[in-house]
């Protein structure tokens, strides 16, 4: 049955936002919180079903000092946190808020917090992967789950800046199957960004704190929509009622379902890939019921079958 999600994503400009260090800390906390009533404005008016902030997207470069910064951090303390749930209660949204936190007992993470329609906080991830000065120089501890966090529009893996580049934490989420991946990252990550879509067969959603642009993805690691130089958020609805086969032993078997769901179903082929994205746009019927109804081969089943008839058919 067709799952359609509105998906927002901000990028922050955080090297353009800069605290008057002559002013308490409170004017700044101020000052950021009317920076993102501006900047989700912008989104508001397509009525998103989530919204993704960039990795320290409350942070100001110009209080570089650990110190300083952490003096910052106890001055906001939940304040950015309850500005983005009232957000979410208000315009009846989910947000993903990424932020460094300070723990009860006194140590740092670097978070990304999921927050519900009622603007509670209903999962937390911890950045896995620190970069080195994260921890040596600010005090920060990485983080050692990674939860698969349940909302009313499927399920969220996170992942945040760095993480990217470690295959430790991928893996997890190939296993565990989100419905989302959420990004929130002071970089890009390039091509990683394709591939965790199409390896954890998720849609990505990259927010930005630096002057690249924020993405959506689709499991096929195909690219749905970017932000741009005039234009500094993107917003685009998808349908996460979908799955991946692959090409081999399905054709008749995909043209018959065609056949009969017609522009119910669409087949998705990104080209030299060998494998297509089957997604369901019917009233009743999810994609899984129509593989299920054509006995198509998803993927997983396609590989796991072939790696078994690999141990058979091995050389001595």
């Amino acid at each position: 049955m067709s799952r359609l999600c509105t998906i927002a994503s901000l990028k922050s400009f955080s090297s353009r936002i800069q605290h008057d260090l002559s002013e308490p800390y409170q004017k700044g906390v101020d000052k950021m919180i009317a920076f993102w009533e501006g900047q989700v404005a912008r989104v508001l008016p397509d009525h998103p079903d989530l919204i993704v902030t960039p990795e320290a997207s409350d942070r100001f470069m110009n209080i570089p000092a650990p110190q300083q910064r952490q003096e910052y951090y106890r001055v906001r303390q939940n304040q950015v946190r309850d500005f983005w749930s009232k957000i979410a209660r208000d315009n009846n949204c989910l947000v993903a808020y990424s932020a460094c936190r300070e723990m009860p007992d006194g140590t740092w993470r670097n978070s990304t917090q999921i927050i519900d329609r009622k603007g509670e906080v209903v999962g937390v991830y911890n950045k896995n992967h620190l970069v080195v000065a994260e921890n040596t120089v600010h005090g920060i501890l990485a983080g050692k789950d990674a939860p698969l966090i349940k909302t009313d529009i499927g399920t969220i893996g996170c992942a945040i800046c760095f993480d990217l580049h470690f295959e430790q934490l991928r893996k997890q989420y190939e296993e565990k199957r989100p419905d989302l991946l959420v990004f929130s990252s002071m970089y890009h990550g390039g091509l990683m960004q394709n591939y965790w879509a199409y390896a954890c067969q998720a849609h990505f959603v990259g927010a930005m704190g630096c002057g690249d642009p924020c993405t959506i993805i689709n499991p096929l690691g195909e690219l749905v929509a970017a932000s741009t130089s005039d234009t500094p958020y993107v917003c685009a609805e998808v349908n996460l009622d979908c799955c991946l086969v692959h090409y081999d032993d399905n054709f008749k078997k995909l043209r018959a379902m065609k056949d009969k769901y017609q522009r119910h179903v669409t087949i998705t082929d990104p080209g030299r890939l060998g494998c297509l994205m089957l997604t369901s746009w019917h009233e009743e019927k999810s994609v899984m019921d129509m593989i299920r109804e054509f006995e198509i081969e998803t993927r997983d089943e396609y590989l796991k079958r072939s790696l078994a008839q690999q141990e058979i058919g091995r050389e001595p």
